[in-house]
């Protein structure tokens, strides 16, 4: 039994020739089930032997707005992108570069490695210069000149904060809403709340890259479904080699014969099923009917022979790579196929020292094909209902630690495009220096919030009960939606 299901565990039953056979099946059952290529044992056969029906999401279509997204791609720029070589144009901090930080700033903050030079800050000065970029003449830095191109495309807001100060809490906080480990992931939400819109891939899929900093580890309880149902945590693609491990068939082993396999499986997984009250099982089975029909998608998914060489190059992309161009690449075909929430990370973004050179080189693995994304998927007509945030889990001290910057968790900057976001506006602001926000501060349940509205829902009524509680992504404090940048 799985206790974050929920569900009371049932009496054992006494030992006997039956109870043995049935330890026997679990355990060949759960031996067939540790990857998702052997999830991938099924799907496709689904539909010709007695298929689990396809989730539809708790609301069933009844939605509390009318959608303006039918998906989303979060761009996570894992580490802890730079508001101040990034979004937020800090003029007074140039005119303070190497002089001391007032004391009024940081007194009785939280800071991370720097907590205890209280007495050595001083001021780091943005190291690229501002520039104005669109129609709506938006100041950004001129080191990320191809995301500028889209400037008319996406609203900034740069007036966000955090609650955690160290990498794999904070986000833990920007991916589940809680600093406690163990709640579902957005992605989780969404598929839990929505369903999927494709039965021949996950609805939330996963990649990551990494280069141009230090590539901090992500894991995998990032996108993990918590006390949800397992159906709805998120499926991580390689980003070398097979995208899903064991996707193809063994030697010798025809698709018919794969096919005789997972009707005798979940004939046993239903039998079982209908002993025991355990949403597991059914995930079991949705797992193994998934997999199999992925047998046949994934391939045709990952090859981008038939792309046009335009396509190519626009991206920066070379297939197989493992780059966050090929990965953004994949994420437009993903999203062209029906899943409802694709994550890329690239774990570069951790900047300590040389901040100047480090983002010089973030901006080569990722500036080009973040724009490439945005602008192909509006010329396809996907950007109208495809909502894309870009950001990180928090931001970077004005105080310099060394040549680069600490961690910072009073103020950072993101941007939203596409699905009813109104582009070339800004949002929010920070103070003179950067430190801290000055007006209209944004949280991350905001934020939550925020994307939720854009698909339909209202935050506050999507719920799951666990241990005599109802929980939400937004949590139990208030929260609103941003209506500011919506369209």
């Amino acid at each position: 039994m799985n206790p974050a299901a929920g569900v009371a565990a049932p009496q054992l039953p006494v030992m006997n020739d039956q109870f043995i056979n049935a330890i026997n099946r679990r355990t060949f059952l759960k031996g067939s089930s540790y990857s998702v290529g052997s999830a991938a044992l099924a799907y496709l056969l689904s539909q010709d032997a007695g298929a689990a029906p396809k989730w539809k999401g708790v609301l069933d279509g009844k939605l509390h707005f009318a959608p303006k997204a039918k998906r989303i791609i979060h761009l996570c720029m894992a580490g802890g992108p730079s508001h101040l070589e990034t979004l937020d144009h800090k003029p007074e901090l140039a005119k303070l570069n190497g002089k001391p930080m007032p004391e009024s700033f940081t007194k009785g903050q939280q800071l991370a490695q720097l907590q205890g030079r209280r007495n050595q800050l001083k001021c780091l000065g943005p190291q690229y210069e501002f520039k104005p970029y669109g129609e709506c003449g938006r100041l950004m830095s001129s080191a990320f000149p191809h995301i500028g191109s889209i400037a008319d495309e996406i609203a900034v807001i740069n007036s966000l904060s955090t609650e955690q100060i160290n990498h794999d809490p904070a986000h833990t906080f920007m991916n589940t809403g809680a600093v406690i480990p163990g709640r579902p992931s957005m992605g989780s939400w969404l598929l839990y709340g929505l369903g999927a819109d494709t039965d021949e891939l996950p609805g939330f899929v996963v990649m990551t890259s990494a280069g141009g900093g230090q590539d901090q580890p992500i894991a995998a309880r990032q996108w993990h479904s918590g006390f949800l149902p397992s159906r709805f945590q998120g499926v991580q693609f390689n980003s070398k080699g097979d995208p899903v491990h064991y996707v193809k068939n063994p030697a010798g082993v025809s698709r018919e014969t794969q096919g005789d396999l997972l009707k005798t499986v979940n004939g046993l997984n239903n039998l079982l099923g209908k002993r025991q009250n355990d949403p597991e099982i059914a995930t079991r089975i949705a797992q193994y009917e998934m997999a199999f029909k992925m047998q046949a998608s994934v391939p045709d998914l990952v090859d981008v022979s038939k792309e046009p060489k335009h396509i190519l190059e626009l991206y920066g992309a070379k297939p197989g790579d493992g780059s966050f161009a090929s990965n953004c690449l994949l994420a437009r075909r993903l999203a062209e196929r029906g899943v409802r929430f694709i994550q890329l990370y690239h774990r570069g973004w951790d900047h300590h020292g040389n901040v100047k050179g480090a983002i010089n080189t973030v901006s080569g693995h990722t500036d080009k094909a973040t724009a490439a994304l945005v602008k192909d998927l509006k010329e396809r007509g996907l950007l109208e209902d495809t909502l894309i945030i870009w950001g990180g889990e928090f931001g970077r001290t004005p105080m310099a630690q060394g040549n680069g910057r600490d961690h910072h968790i009073q103020a950072f900057s993101l941007w939203m495009a596409g699905a009813g976001i109104k582009g070339g506006v800004s949002y929010g602001s920070t103070d003179e220096l950067g430190y801290a926000v000055a007006q209209d501060h944004v949280s991350v349940h905001d934020l939550h919030a925020t994307m939720l509205k854009q698909l339909g829902i209202n935050h506050e009524l999507l719920t799951y009960r666990f241990q005599g509680l109802d929980f939400r992504l937004t949590g139990v404090e208030e929260s609103r939606v941003i209506k500011e940048v919506l369209a």
